[in-house]
């Protein structure tokens, strides 16, 4: 029987049970690591990182492992599609808990530098040299606040200019329920977890931006040889990328636009995707693979081709 590391105390439930599922499917088949990685076309690395809960492995991965240990794959994927929303609401809560930590540690530091406590036996009028010190002393404990704000503030790339938190504007009326990502974006207001629409995703992480997840679909899909290659839309960030898995070592993938190019190659893994670029409409765009065989193949709008 494989033996494998503790999962992260802190992993999501939903990710833990179905990283506990896939352990146990290569348990009951008997194969190695390294026998499965052969077996799926998936490096051994990136097994080793899926099976201890480190990284999201790819739909077509979970059909390849269930293909090789006699797995029901429709269980699986239903697993999986859970999992990946799982997935992508926990990024976006340790992204909030990173900048909630930072605003703590500066609310901290301002409490530290409060105004001077007044002594009861302190005579109340004071004299020329105290009404000059008073000043001075806000003067520097302000100095001191504003450097210990940039000193717990600058090490957290998130807060910035791209972070945005969601919430009903002060136009708008309140509900009791939030509204759904699009309904937030319909109404122009840009949903949680999300950092940047449209020219402000090009060339930025889909996941990182919070724009993958429950946040994208698959707008066009279809198979370059033996790898698939997808076309990824975001209707709350305006963007567009591509997706490629089931790949081998040198595969290139690239998402389309009229004007410009994203691309990404395969290095060890056996999948990746591109960084965005801004789209009004997910037709805007195609995915497009050149495989390292010289096989070269892109998505049709529109087009969808389930994965084997």
């Amino acid at each position: 029987m494989a033996r494998w590391r503790p999962l992260a105390e802190d992993l999501d439930p939903q990710v833990k049970e179905f990283t506990t599922q896939l352990r146990r499917q290569v348990e009951r088949s008997g194969l190695s690591v390294s026998a499965l990685a052969d077996a799926t076309g998936y490096s051994r690395t990136s097994w080793e990182r899926y099976l201890n809960g480190r990284l999201l492995p790819p739909r077509h991965a979970v059909v390849a492992l269930a293909d090789v240990t006699g797995a029901e794959p429709g269980h699986l994927t239903t697993m999986w599609e859970l999992t990946e929303r799982a997935w992508s609401r926990s990024e976006g809560r340790r992204d909030i808990t990173m900048e909630a930590a930072a605003v703590a540690e500066a609310r901290a530091a301002l409490g530290e530098f409060g105004p001077p406590p007044q002594l009861a036996d302190e005579p109340r009028p004071a004299t020329t040299g105290r009404r000059r010190r008073g000043p001075l002393l806000v003067l520097g404990a302000a100095v001191v606040v504003l450097g210990a704000l940039a000193v717990v503030l600058l090490p957290f790339p998130g807060i910035g200019h791209h972070t945005e938190i969601a919430g009903p504007s002060p136009s708008s009326p309140a509900s009791s329920a939030s509204p759904s990502a699009p309904a937030q974006h319909a109404l122009g207001v840009t949903p949680g977890g999300v950092k940047c629409t449209g020219a402000g995703c090009a060339g930025k992480d889909p996941e990182a931006m919070g724009c993958g997840g429950d946040n994208a679909t698959t707008a066009a899909a279809t198979w370059v040889g033996g790898s698939y290659v997808e076309m990824r839309y975001s209707d709350v960030c305006d963007a567009v990328w591509a997706r490629i898995s089931a790949a081998a070592s040198g595969d290139r993938v690239s998402v389309v636009t009229a004007r410009r190019t994203q691309q990404s190659r395969i290095g060890n893994d056996a999948a990746t995707y591109t960084p965005m670029l801004a789209v009004t409409a997910p037709g805007q765009g195609k995915a497009c693979a050149v495989l390292s065989g010289g096989v070269k193949g892109c998505t049709a709008p529109g087009a969808t081709t389930s994965p084997r």
